[in-house]
């Protein structure tokens, strides 16, 4: 497929506008509008990562911490986001307020989705992320081969705002998908989890200032900031013990819904995001198709060497047999989502709860009242025995050891705080998942 370029010339993928100019006249059987989504500027991306940010913490905040479940949450989000698009596709032209609720609902909706194909009927990231990927093409391919661009500057009819949110939909989906797959392959902590997708926009951002097609750039910087927002979510809300900041899933969610609250009334106020309507060029020799070609490949060796950096991670210890259990023998090292996506949310809810009164408890620095709680726990886990392990004898083995550990650091004659914080919070971050 040939990626149209937004105008001739070089652009700037955070400005990147063609002079305003009068749009060409549509068929008279499709209604046309002012442009419907802003100007790609710096608070496009900056509020976009703050989409994404909330759509992990907020979806986890619902299913899990209110005990609304996944099920249940995704059924909710699917009726908010058909009443929003219906919302934001009556309007005659970019409003801010509609379109990014649009865009957060959308990126809360999408990672449920995923969400629910992995933990509720088991379907594994490696066969979702590349599925979603297909699907997202094939999304731009009927785009393109109807409209002819998927410049975000030509949305200005119902059937391509359609196809707009449509793959945008997709994209929070495999972005949730790829995020957690590099996790599940990697085992990086929350904060190291970051560092990957920043490399990859940071190396997009280069590719684009020396020639690369200005559309392709963009749609890959806006696949890459889902796994971004959402490993920096993760390292917000994940207890400080598991090497994040502790906020929490209520925290992080409200203070970054203050943050897109607050862009949204400086956008409406300044108006600095708003495009009017924009015709799209023809290619010309200003385009430069032979760098464009080179740059194409630069694109490819930097997604060859995230591969390379991927497989090396995962042949790291983090695969391989560890964890040791009480009766001797090894304990197969599962990541936090294989260890729960086959037990039910009420019972790893529980068990969260405790675990997080007992974390609090061990901060207070009250070592009886801790041991008193996570006798709850040892309880819990042993009347759940019967259930839980017949329905995942690997996870139940994998949750069994790192539950013993946090009994141990707790009931040790001379308990160590780290040890403790440390132990409970390798715990919680399992329970979260």
């Amino acid at each position: 497929m040939t990626w149209p370029s937004d105008r001739a010339g070089r652009v700037s993928l955070m400005s990147a506008s063609p002079a305003p100019t009068r749009q060409p006249s549509t068929p008279p059987s499709t209604r046309a509008w002012l442009n419907k989504v802003p100007e790609v500027t710096v608070w496009f991306w900056i509020i976009k990562i703050l989409c994404t940010t909330v759509g992990e913490s907020f979806a986890d905040w619902i299913s899990v911490d209110l005990g609304v479940g996944l099920l249940n949450t995704s059924l909710i989000f699917t009726v908010v986001l058909a009443a929003v698009l219906v919302w934001q596709m009556r309007l005659p032209r970019y409003n801010p307020f509609p379109y990014w609720l649009t865009v957060v609902v959308l990126s809360v909706t999408g990672t449920l989705y995923t969400d629910i194909l992995t933990d509720r009927y088991s379907v594994p990231l490696a066969l979702t992320t590349p599925v979603f990927a297909a699907l997202l093409a094939v999304v731009f391919g009927i785009w393109y081969a109807r409209e002819r661009t998927l410049s975000i500057h030509s949305i200005v009819t119902l059937p391509r705002e359609a196809f707009y949110w449509l793959a945008i939909l997709v994209t929070f989906a495999l972005g949730t998908a790829a995020g957690d797959w590099t996790l599940e392959l990697t085992g990086w902590g929350p904060g190291v989890s970051v560092l990957l997708p920043v490399a990859l926009i940071a190396s997009i951002v280069v590719g684009w200032r020396l020639g690369a097609n200005t559309v392709l750039s963009f749609w890959l910087a806006y696949v890459l900031t889902r796994p971004l927002g959402a490993n920096l979510g993760d390292w917000l809300a994940t207890p400080r013990a598991a090497g994040g900041l502790d906020i929490g899933t209520a925290g992080t969610s409200v203070f970054f819904l203050a943050a897109i609250l607050a862009t949204v009334v400086y956008l409406a106020m300044a108006r600095p995001d708003v495009t009017e309507n924009v015709a799209i060029p023809a290619r010309t020799a200003a385009t430069r198709p032979s760098r464009e070609r080179l740059m194409h490949a630069y694109y490819g060796l930097i997604a060859l060497a995230a591969v390379i950096v991927l497989v090396v991670a995962n042949s790291r210890p983090h695969t391989a047999l560890a964890a040791e259990q009480e009766g001797g023998g090894a304990v197969e090292q599962l990541t936090p989502r294989q260890a729960t996506a086959h037990f039910p949310t009420g019972d790893i809810t529980a068990l969260r709860t405790i675990v997080l009164d007992t974390l609090d408890i061990v901060r207070r620095g009250d070592q009886t009242a801790a041991a008193s709680r996570i006798t709850d726990l040892e309880a819990a886990w042993d009347d759940a025995q019967p259930t839980l392990q017949p329905m995942d004898a690997t996870a139940w083995d994998f949750l069994d050891a790192e539950i013993d550990r946090a009994l141990s650091a707790i009931r040790d004659s001379h308990p160590d705080v780290t040890l403790e914080e440390r132990a409970l919070g390798a715990l919680l971050t399992t329970l979260a998942a």
